[in-house]
């Protein structure tokens, strides 16, 4: 799918695609691209790499509809042009050569999204296809402090492929950046939930707080020790509404009323619920429907005709197109709303969620209900709704989950999730070699999109950002000792609060070769920050058992505390116990 993406990204057809394969992986996707384009043709269909592989076929085949276009369009603004592609790119200069009325706004120190398509040369090429283009530099910045600009503007003149900025601001200098060394990923965790909690104590919000990390599996302890804290958070960039298999289902319903040509869409819907008609009775439909050139929605309307189709077969598939019929003649006439409605009701798909009685059921029925509502919000917003205008709205919409409580709650995301967001207080973890910049970037040399990605995380930050590394850590199934991201060397000194911290001073010095950064000291061992471990005599807060007093610790991290409830003394893991100090 990727492969196919691509070479569509870069307008190449599976004729031109199998000219250019050299490996036989490539040879394979060169196959499957061209069976593929059969296969959609076939549906009457196209995927969204068509829309713009398309258009862009349609303007050099046909030159007056591009002038049609061009008279039309008399001025073109583009905006986060370093996000586009070959495809995009072709387009917009068909678009615009005549009249050369191009306004595009970009930042090429964000194309963070090289994996999928985006060209930044696209950007940094601009002048060269545009010599007579006026380049306007917006370097005052609105959103953060000067020092959090300072460690930005750093960082990323040590990228070759550029346009040179400097952003600044009137909003003063700020705090210093605030560097973190922790002993492994739990007390890292420990570290950044404490922090949070030291904000809301201080009068902030958790909403006003983000994690970003630069691989999903990093979450995970994080989720685990915000959990024993009782810190409310969301994550950025799981399964969204639109993904999730029930919602799925109800548009491919929607779907196959409205295009009796879609096959994933019949295979999909035609036994969810389940109604007994297996693969080989689907398969044999399918077949039949590409063997005759037919709609699968009119051939699996005279199942009795299908080769191979047992009895039991043919009246259960019998069955389903009798309601699908009469959906569909319901579609001409009613709302979306109410045809999405009638949809779950009469196939049964409610009844048999309904039927299960688990929390789960209940769950994926609240989905479908909120998907109801959206459809009546759409009937509500227009006079002339349809179904096929609704499907193509929810095709390119997406929506994050909207989950809230009374105190708030921190928000957690990858950093490629975090582009055009800003918050109050941002951490950044995991700033080690291997995991940020991530290790398949180390060995493709591709440090500057991953360095990039890195400014785009600091300038998310309005006042505090706080960058934590470990000394080893657990991901991916084994535990690896990590030295300092090179990316912390590139941040001078004087931004940080790395005096307090001995071995943050030192972080990343080997990789900075004018000896800028943090300094040449060996690492030093650190104490270990708040949260990380506990002392005689420290008053602390477990989520369960209230409030008490450190009275020893013994080995293998396990510390002993005097509850003040029940007067008991218990011993507790440090890594992994809902404790913190008071």
């Amino acid at each position: 799918k990727r492969q196919i993406s691509d070479a569509k990204n870069q307008l190449l057809d599976a004729e031109a695609y199998r000219l250019k394969v050299a490996s036989y992986f490539e040879q394979t996707a060169a196959e499957v691209y061209e069976v593929y384009e059969k296969r959609i043709h076939s549906m009457n269909a196209m995927d969204f790499d068509d829309l713009l592989m398309r258009s862009v076929n349609l303007f050099e085949l046909f030159p007056e509809v591009l002038e049609r276009y061009r008279r039309s369009f008399r001025h073109v603004l583009v905006d986060e042009y370093q996000d586009t592609n070959h495809a995009q790119y072709r387009w917009l200069r068909l678009l615009a050569e005549e009249h050369r009325n191009l306004f595009v706004i970009g930042d090429d120190a964000q194309s963070i999204y090289a994996f999928r398509g985006a060209d930044i040369r696209n950007l940094l090429d601009f002048e060269n296809d545009y010599p007579d283009a006026t380049v306007i530099k917006l370097e005052q910045n609105y959103r953060s402090t000067q020092t959090i600009l300072d460690a930005a503007n750093a960082l990323i003149a040590n990228n070759r492929a550029q346009k040179p900025k400097h952003l600044w601001t009137d909003l003063g200098r700020g705090d210093p950046i605030h560097v973190r060394e922790l002993e492994d990923e739990h007390a890292e965790a420990r570290y950044v939930a404490g922090e949070i909690e030291r904000h809301v104590d201080g009068g902030g919000s958790r909403d006003d707080v983000a994690v970003f990390y630069r691989a999903n599996a990093q979450s995970r302890v994080l989720e685990d020790t915000l959990v024993r804290y009782g810190v409310g958070y969301q994550v950025i960039g799981g399964t969204r509404f639109y993904e999730r298999a029930e919602i799925k289902d109800a548009l491919a319903y929607l779907t196959l009323l409205v295009n009796p040509h879609d096959v994933v869409s019949f295979g999909r819907i035609v036994n969810s619920p389940r109604r007994g008609i297996g693969q080989t009775s689907q398969g044999r439909i399918a077949s039949h429907a590409n063997t005759m050139g037919e709609p699968i929605f009119d051939v699996a309307m005279a199942p009795e005709d299908v080769p191979g189709l047992g009895a039991a077969a043919v009246k259960a598939v019998g069955r389903f197109m009798d309601t699908m019929e009469r959906l569909r003649d319901r579609a001409a006439e009613a709302s979306v709303g109410d045809l999405l409605q009638e949809v779950l009701d009469d196939t049964g798909y409610l009844a048999t969620l309904e039927a299960e009685r688990t929390i789960e059921a209940q769950g994926r029925m609240e989905n479908l209900e909120e998907l109801v509502g959206v459809a009546r919000e759409y009937d509500a917003a227009g006079q002339d709704s349809s179904v096929e205008e609704f499907l193509q709205q929810i095709a390119l919409f997406s929506e994050q989950d909207n989950l809230r409580d009374d105190e708030g709650i921190v928000t957690l995301m990858t950093l490629h999730n975090a582009k055009g967001l800003e918050y109050d207080v941002v951490f950044m973890i995991g700033v080690e070699d291997g995991v940020f910049p991530h290790s398949r970037s180390i060995e493709a040399g591709d440090i500057e999109e991953e360095r990039r990605l890195c400014y785009v995380g600091v300038t998310r930050a309005r006042r505090q950002l706080y960058l934590t590394y470990a000394r080893t850590r657990a991901l991916y199934g084994g535990r690896e000792w990590n030295v300092p991201s090179r990316f912390l060397g590139e941040i001078p000194p004087e931004l940080t609060d790395a005096e307090e911290q001995p071995s943050a001073r030192s972080a990343a010095s080997s990789w900075s070769g004018s000896g800028a950064g943090f300094g040449g000291a060996a690492p030093s061992r650190i104490e270990p920050s708040p949260g990380a471990t506990f002392a005689l005599g420290d008053d602390v807060t477990h989520a369960k058992f209230g409030d008490g007093v450190v009275t020893g610790s013994e080995p293998g991290g396990l510390v002993v505390v005097r509850f003040a409830r029940d007067g008991a003394e218990r011993k507790l893991m440090a890594d992994y116990a809902p404790l913190k100090r008071r």
